[in-house]
Formats: C-alpha cells, sequence, structure tokens
C-alpha cells in the first residue's frame, strides 16, 4: 500500500481496501496459465525440502522502523489476521522481519499452532557477523520458537555483497549446521545484487525477489529479473516473490498482477501483506480464479 494512501485511510477513518486507488496503465502481456492454483497449495521451496503454503502473509506493508501497517492493528486483530489466515485459508507461511516489528505478533500466533506445520521467515538487516550471530538469538526469543525455518539478509543492494558479507554468509551457513536455521539467503534490492546472488547460487537457499508486470518497486524491468532467477532456480535456489502488487501501483488490477506472478513460471511462492480478512479472503479467491 502506498504511504499516501496509508494516511489518507488513516486520516478519513475509512478502510479502502488494497484493490482501490488509481495506477498507470502500463502494457503488459498476462502469461497463459495452465492447471488449478491455490493460495493454500504445499510447496517446495527449492532444494531445501522446507514444504508450505503457495501464499504467505506478509507482515511488513509499509514496514520499517519498528513498525508496519500489520502491527498498526494492534495485537488483537493483527494475532486473529493470522490465525485465520491458517484456519480459513490454509496459510501457514508467515513472512516477517526485525525492521517490522511483527515478531512478537507472529510469536503470538504461532503459540497456538501446530510448529512443524508452519514457515517462519525472517529478515536481519544488521552487517557485522556478530550482530547477525545475536539476532539470531534474539529473532527466536522473540519468535517463541527453537529454530527459524528461513533467515535472509535483509535489502542487499551491493553488487559485490558476497564478498562485502561473506562474515554473515559464514554466521548464517554455521547456524544451518546446527540446526538453529533450516535455509538461508537474501532479499534482493538491486539488479546487481540479483545477479550476484545466482553467481552465488550454491549458498543462497531462498531469494526473495520483487516480481510484477508494471516493474514498479523492482531491480529491473521483469523480462530482466525473470531472466536471472531462472538461472537460480536451475541451481535449486528457492523463489519467493514480493512486491506482487507493486507495493500498490498495482491495487486496481489485482487479478492482472496474480496471474502474472502465478503464470512467470519462477516463483515457487509469494508474499503479500493483506491488513484485514476481507482482503485476504478476496487474495485467496483471485489466486484461485487465475
Amino acid at each position: 500500500m502506498l504511504r499516501r494512501d496509508f494516511l489518507r485511510r488513516t486520516a478519513s477513518g475509512l478502510a479502502a481496501g488494497w484493490i482501490a486507488g488509481k495506477t498507470a496503465h502500463t502494457a503488459f502481456a498476462l502469461p497463459a496459465i495452465s492447471g488449478k492454483y491455490r493460495a493454500h497449495d504445499d510447496v517446495v521451496l527449492g532444494r531445501t525440502g522446507i514444504r508450505t503454503s503457495r501464499l504467505a502473509m506478509g507482515t511488513g506493508t509499509i514496514g520499517g522502523g519498528g513498525e508496519s501497517n500489520q502491527t498498526r492493528l494492534g495485537t488483537s486483530p493483527f494475532v486473529t489476521l493470522l490465525l485465520d489466515g491458517y484456519h480459513e485459508n490454509g496459510l501457514r507461511f508467515f513472512d516477517t522481519a526485525d525492521s517490522y516489528g511483527s515478531h512478537p505478533y507472529v510469536a503470538s500466533a504461532v503459540k497456538q499452532l501446530p510448529r512443524d506445520k508452519i514457515t517462519i521467515l525472517t529478515k536481519t538487516d544488521h552487517r557485522d557477523p556478530k550482530e547477525v550471530r545475536d539476532d539470531l538469538d534474539r529473532f527466536r526469543r522473540e519468535l517463541g520458537t527453537d529454530y527459524i525455518d528461513i533467515v535472509l539478509i535483509h535489502c542487499i543492494t551491493a553488487g559485490d555483497w558476497t564478498t562485502q558479507y561473506r562474515g554473515i554468509m559464514d554466521v548464517l551457513s554455521e547456524a544451518k549446521q546446527k540446526g538453529v536455521i533450516r535455509a538461508h539467503g537474501v532479499s534482493c534490492h538491486s539488479i546487481e545484487a540479483l545477479r550476484a546472488a545466482a553467481e552465488a547460487s550454491d549458498w543462497v537457499d531462498i531469494d526473495l525477489v520483487r516480481l510484477n508486470p508494471v516493474g514498479a518497486h523492482m531491480d529491473a524491468n521483469a523480462d530482466t529479473v525473470i531472466s536471472v532467477v531462472k538461472q537460480m532456480r536451475k541451481a535449486g535456489t528457492g523463489i519467493v516473490g514480493m512486491k506482487i502488487l507493486g507495493q500498490g501501483a498495482m491495487r486496481d488490477r489485482p487479478s492482472d498482477a496474480v496471474r502474472f506472478a502465478l503464470g512467470s513460471g519462477v516463483l515457487d511462492a509469494f508474499t503479500i501483506g493483506a491488513e484485514s480478512r476481507r482482503e485476504q479472503d478476496d487474495l485467496t479467491r483471485r489466486i484461485a480464479a487465475a
């Protein structure tokens, strides 16, 4: 959701929903889709062996500084949304991050669910190995879990990140060996970082990649991103899509955005942050109708 739209909603007190709004009608071709898809489909994330739902519940819409649109809902509404996602829509994938401030909310939901049935993905913003090691301990405490399924280095932009952050990579590799985490990877925020991730596919178990047909808040145009991601998939990297609605740019064309994600052929799963049960139900219906 665009920040200006969030502020307008807050000022007016109206819940306009993520399908409202305007965006430039960038021309693009929708891919052909064969077969049926469901939000709760059981998918495997690359070579990791991690099985989860096709749709992840995002917790970081307009996230940063320890809060997000989801945390702004308040504890009870947010936790209820997560629990409803699991029980009513079969969503078993929780996408969180330290910077969203959503760990305690996810923990409240997780303690009411079978831990072995859900997948928790979180992200660290630190760039110092010791701080990342400390994060792993703190994250587990905040999430109320002995292990974390996926930990990513968040918001990578440098093309030489595999050199700059080798120490962090080593910390995460060690944590994986010890069973503290099940998989590691990166969240890419530049085409240079994405290409470096493709070159480091032997280490990148999971890549969180920005993908939508209009190129909104992406590393490059969709064709370029897809070509790089295809290289990663060949190496067995699990690919999770984000910015599927272009951070609000496709809120008036959500069905097209979902169909593009499903038809791209490069995503194992994707994350979208609903802010109400209505939005979540609408999203699952659109995936089924694609």
